[in-house]
């Protein structure tokens, strides 16, 4: 098993470590519930160091990542971030990503159970002048999050984070340390993702953890989970993956048909493809949990299956995503799941789940 650069700092806090994309990871350290409520609340940290991260720099990075993924790599300006997917000829996501635009190179952040068959597939497709380069080992990552994130991160930061944009980022120093601080996210709440080399990450863990006024929490993969699930954001190997279209994964609003030509543009928008199934995210109506693989009826008609599901600790019952058939897709539609040999009652409802996050602060 890999390790972060941040292990021994969680067998410090007495972090349950698991298996996670060839990493050993901390999938908790007080308990899911108790890091789920402290970033809806107040702060989380977050390592997510084992992500990886590619820079495409040469005259031609533009075209060719505008030919490589399907969101419009020409409308990111220098500062911004986009988030995108790349997909197989036929229309199939390879992965979902993030691209960072910087003034000479981009960045792109990729899932890290994909670091090296994504390098592979787009070396395999680099045309004209571009270089590709796979910088995951020499970077580290940890993401602050919660809605007092930007007042953990004031005091040791030089840019005024309240006029950073979301999906924008910065070359800035953090506790004395230069890194590059981004505002995505993967929670819901107001967030911030700081990347730097191990002397860096290091540094900057031991002074977010060393502040008095807040109670700061170590984040381990098991909330990570909820935090996202709440939202309805996607897990790739569990709700997207080679046979799932951008489509049909609801992410049409990052497959940009007008921009003209990228890989699996012919077969998104090919006349004879009927979408079948469509992802979606319900609630259960009776105590129950839902698990991926479980199956979804409508009366006695099997319509789909559960891609994640979870007890949500910010409503208080159970969860999901799931593919169904296109027709019974819309909110408000009624559904049972089979939860070992039960069917259960539950509601597809309109995303997120969680509706009161402070993302948009």
């Amino acid at each position: 098993m890999k390790h972060t650069i941040l292990y021994d700092k969680h067998i410090g806090f007495n972090a349950k470590m698991v298996p996670f994309a060839e990493f050993s990871m901390p999938l908790q350290y007080t308990g899911i519930t108790d890091e789920h409520n402290g970033v809806r609340t107040s702060v989380g940290v977050f390592d997510v160091s084992h992500m990886g991260e590619f820079t495409i720099s040469g005259n031609d990075a533009e075209n060719f990542l505008q030919l490589l993924t399907t969101n419009d790599i020409k409308k990111l300006a220098i500062g911004q971030a986009q988030y995108s997917t790349m997909c197989l000829e036929n229309g199939g996501i390879i992965d979902d990503l993030v691209i960072y635009r910087f003034d000479d190179h981009y960045m792109m952040v990729v899932n890290a159970a994909n670091i090296e068959s994504d390098f592979q597939w787009i070396s395999n497709k680099i045309k004209g002048d571009v270089t590709l380069r796979d910088i995951s080992d020499e970077t580290n990552l940890i993401a602050v999050q919660g809605p007092k994130s930007g007042g953990l991160l004031h005091g040791i930061t030089d840019h005024n984070l309240s006029k950073l944009k979301f999906y924008h980022f910065i070359e800035t120093n953090v506790a004395g340390y230069p890194v590059v601080l981004s505002r995505t996210g993967y929670t819901g709440e107001l967030g911030f993702e700081i990347y730097g080399n191990d002397e860096s990450i290091l540094a900057i863990w031991d002074k977010l953890f060393d502040t008095q006024e807040l109670q700061v929490l170590p984040i381990g993969l098991g909330a990570r989970d909820t935090l996202r699930m709440e939202m309805k954001y996607t897990l790739y190997g569990m709700d997207i993956d080679r046979g799932t279209t951008p489509i049909e994964a609801g992410l049409r609003w990052i497959t940009k048909f007008d921009k003209g030509a990228f890989i699996g543009r012919q077969s998104l928008m090919d006349e004879n493809i009927e979408y079948k199934k469509r992802l979606v995210c319900f609630e259960m109506m009776e105590r129950a949990v839902p698990r991926h693989n479980y199956d979804i009826f409508v009366n006695e008609k099997q319509i789909g299956m559960v891609t994640s599901g979870t007890q949500s600790p910010s409503l208080n019952k159970g969860i999901g995503l799931g593919y169904v058939e296109i027709e019974y897709a819309n909110p408000g539609t009624k559904i049972d799941i089979d939860i070992r040999g039960r069917k259960k009652s539950a509601i597809i409802m309109k995303p997120p789940l969680y509706k009161q996050g402070t993302v948009n602060l």
